[in-house]
């Protein structure tokens, strides 16, 4: 029986509110009337925690939402329930929460933060009803939907195991070990390694199209979202993938000043007005080792992130005996990320509040209103070659062994997180930790919330509601050899000779789904697919359902275990929906973007294929249409619904000679950095309205690896980026020569663009922050110049350009020069 799910999507979710502003920002507001009809027609039954639960009115549709009675829910779900006629509010009450409701209000406040509800509770006949996703996700259970048998299931979030004890540790870690011959082994990695794919899973997906109908799904949505703020100041913010959910940059900007990473130190510069721009203030780590990589600001916090160092007695008293036996040694300074968080009230004197550090290198982090959410993975060094009978681990060993972080909230310094209190993940024990670590910035005296898990973190991907950590497998397959009988006479050629079939692996990505709640993280479910996927944008969440792209196989084969392309469609619980397996063969992704009901899914190898996939059912996701061009798009970026802009390379493809196995292949050489506008208005036949060329063969953007470095703005039509052109001199069309040579050093600057569907691409005056002197030092080779632009951000209608060595304001519609601020040099 296909179970499909109570979704977020269904529930009209309204903007949430900053509870210090209290200004909207934009959130999911979906088409709850279209949802609604899974609701009409029969009854709702409820089942909890596996056993039908009756109710003592009958659940009904209001808003978009289901609404159950409150109190029989919540009392079996071990919560407490008053009722103040006073205030006509309801409380309730479990551990460490605490809820009130009001009666016909979509307002209520939790552990007392403001939140805003989908839909308002109301009194039917002497009951409360609320919405029932509400119930669940207030009190940390799960609630899906059965739409054949009309159920809404509520049922425990998944537990985790517990490793228990060191010794529990060494032991699963040897016995993994043991059974997959490898340990922690990064599947994403060992591709860009050998830069071709991964083989296909041998699993298949449990879910089929076969019999899937467009069956809309309960409106059952979440129901709390932290109320955040939006800025009411005309200025450009980071180019995020999920509009609400903040990622760090190098610079940001709060439409009066500017905040940038530079060369070890953060420079608070204000920016307006452009003419008398002015250093306010520059903060320090000199005597630290602490190292700034990203920040994120708001109208009351600058919160910094880098890495560090942490000294630990524990790590030096680590016996000798146990040295001898590690892989590699343990260093005596592990690596740490920190976030420092600073109130800026007084730029000129930015105040230290904070400090929260976590073991681990740092994989990624959100911000979502006053909540902020990091990701480490931590390796933890164990020698899992150690044999278990030689000995139980001592007390300095597991300690050493043990994940620390520390939170200045927290007297007492580091805090160890204890074996019993991390969590594996069956089937995939890793010698690495992954921490997830969560604080409310709003809650100064409450403490991070921290969790550990054996394991590790790739690719990160949150919406408003949760947190995605994908995490990439690769197990190697036993193949006999293919022996065609041929002697096998020694040289290079024996192998050939003999066609020795090569190895073949499984490749799948588990994927982690954890809840994120005003600073705390709780962990949900896990899932699986076949593949890996590329980067943050191969996933997404809409309207409940999570969408993820994979590429399996390799390349560079020609058998069964060529590369091949997929997407997949997981449910709230993160089991199979539907698939779509097998695009493009021969070819992996190169970029994805999901938009809504559509996913845009750019393959390539020798030509750049952009695919049209409708994802409007769920459980049987289909390719609408393709368009074939040369060169490929690294990046997808929205314009509108119908309409988006492809950043990649141009290329030509070129006969590869001296193939005697394939005398006709080719081989496509990148060229110049390519713009394209993409018209996907009729999905059956995608368009490439407008292109655009820039440079020859090493022409390169961060623009292109990070989609941070974007300034686009539709409203504007303005579009800018930095970028390094590099051009062939005297270049003849279609010589071989001058296709495969790489330019000489042309530019480094900001390229900026109007941008509108009637006339395309329109390149104004390029802003460089170089000299000419520069110009003629850096000869015809880039490098890393301080006067290289890294972003570009706009305030009103003055466009800023920054380098680590200079801010550059232009006015936007002229780019006539405003003024300039020289950044002093470390």
């Amino acid at each position: 029986m296909k179970k499909v799910l109570f979704t977020a999507a269904a529930l009209l979710t309204l903007a949430t509110l900053s509870p210090s502003q209290g200004t909207p920002l934009p959130a999911r507001a979906e088409a709850a009337d279209t949802y609604a009809e899974g609701l009409s027609g029969g009854d709702i039954r409820i089942t909890l925690f596996g056993q039908p639960f009756p109710t003592e009115s009958p659940p009904f549709l209001s808003d978009g939402a289901a609404l159950v009675p409150l109190r029989n829910i919540a009392e079996a779900l071990g919560t407490e329930v008053s009722w103040d006629e006073t205030t006509r509010s309801v409380s309730l009450s479990k551990g460490a929460s605490t809820i009130k409701l009001f009666l016909d209000s979509r307002e209520a406040v939790k552990n007392g933060q403001p939140l805003q509800l989908a839909a308002a509770p109301r009194l039917i006949g002497g009951t409360t009803m609320v919405p029932l996703r509400f119930i669940g996700e207030a009190f940390d259970t799960l609630v899906t939907w059965d739409a054949d048998t009309r159920t809404a299931a509520i049922d425990h979030l998944q537990s985790l195991p517990t490793v228990g004890s060191f010794d529990k540790m060494k032991a699963m870690l040897e016995q993994s070990g043991k059974l997959n011959g490898q340990l922690g082994f990064d599947a994403s990695a060992a591709v860009a390694r050998e830069g071709v794919a991964p083989v296909p899973s041998a699993e298949k997906s449990a879910a089929s199209s076969k019999g899937a109908t467009e069956s809309p799904r309960a409106p059952v949505s979440s129901t709390m979202k932290q109320k955040t703020e939006a800025s009411v100041t005309d200025h450009s913010t980071t180019n995020a993938q999920v509009e609400g959910v903040d990622e760090s940059d190098v610079i940001k900007t709060d439409g009066t000043y500017l905040y940038q990473v530079n060369q070890g130190r953060i420079f608070i510069t204000q920016a307006v007005p452009a003419d008398r721009m002015e250093i306010k203030s520059v903060i320090h780590f000199d005597d630290s080792p602490f190292r700034p990589q990203e920040l994120y600001v708001d109208d009351r916090y600058l919160i910094v992130i880098g890495a560090t160092s942490r000294n630990t007695k524990e790590f030096d008293a680590i016996p000798a005996s146990s040295a001898k036996r590690m892989i590699a040694p343990i260093p005596a300074a592990p690596s740490t990320v920190k976030a420092i968080i600073y109130d800026i009230a007084d730029k000129t004197a930015p105040k230290q509040l904070r400090e929260v550090e976590l073991d681990g290198d740092y994989v990624s982090s959100r911000k979502i209103g006053p909540a902020l959410y990091l990701v480490t993975n931590k390796y933890n060094g164990y020698p899992y070659s150690t044999k278990v009978g030689s000995g139980a681990g001592t007390t300095e060993e597991a300690k050493a062994y043990a994940p620390v972080y520390a939170d200045s909230a927290v007297p007492g310094g580091s805090i160890a997180i204890d074996y019993p209190e991390i969590r594996y993940f069956p089937q995939s024990p890793e010698s690495n930790y992954m921490l997830v670590g969560g604080i409310n910035l709003d809650r100064p005296d409450q403490p991070a919330h921290v969790t550990a898990y054996l394991g590790s973190g790739q690719n990160v991907y949150a919406s408003g509601d949760n947190l995605y950590v994908a995490v990439g497998k690769m197990k190697q397959l036993d193949k006999p050899s293919v022996n065609t009988g041929a002697p096998a006479t020694p040289g290079a050629d024996a192998l050939m000779k003999s066609k020795i079939a090569p190895p073949s692996y499984e490749t799948n990505t588990a994927v982690y789904k954890f809840r994120l709640e005003q600073g705390k993280t709780t962990f949900v479910t896990q899932g699986e697919v076949p593949g890996t996927v590329l980067n943050q944008y191969s996933m997404d969440e809409h309207n409940g359902i999570f969408r993820i792209a994979t590429t399996n196989g390799e390349m560079w084969r020609t058998d069964e275990n060529t590369s091949k392309n997929n997407v997949y469609t997981l449910d709230e619980a993160l089991k199979p929906l539907g698939k779509l397996e097998g695009i493009a063969p021969g070819e992996r992704i190169y970029s994805v973007r999901f938009m809504g009901n559509r996913a845009y899914m750019v393959t390539f190898k020798n030509t750049d294929p952009l695919f049209a996939i409708d994802l409007a059912n769920p459980a049987a996701p289909t390719v609408l249409g393709a368009l074939k061009i040369p060169g490929y798009s690294d990046y997808l970026h929205p314009y509108d619904d119908t309409h988006l802009i492809g950043f990649g390379k141009d290329t030509v493809e070129m006969p590869l000679k001296g193939d005697p196995n394939d005398p006709n292949r080719t081989v496509a050489y990148y060229q110049g950095m390519k713009l394209s506008l993409f018209d996907v208005t009729d999905v059956s036949s995608p368009v490439e309205l407008f292109k655009e060329t820039i440079g020859d063969r090493g022409t390169e953007s961060e623009l292109l690896h990070n989609p941070k470095a974007l300034l686009f703005s539709k409203e504007r039509g303005l579009l800018a980026f930095p970028v390094t052109v590099m051009e062939v001199p005297n270049k003849a069309a279609n010589n071989q020569d001058a296709i495969t040579a790489y330019g000489q050093f042309k530019f480094q600057g900001a390229y900026v663009y109007d941008l509108d569907l009637t006339n395309g691409f329109r390149l104004k005056t390029p802003i460089t922050h170089m000299t000419a002197d520069d110009r003629l030092k850096s000869g015809n080779v880039p490098y890393n110049s301080v006067r290289n632009v890294e972003r570009i951000v706009y305030i009103g209608d003055t466009l800023y350009t920054l380098s680590k060595g200079l801010v550059k304001a232009n006015d936007i519609a002229t780019l006539q020069e405003k003024g300039s601020l020289t950044i002093p040099n470390r």
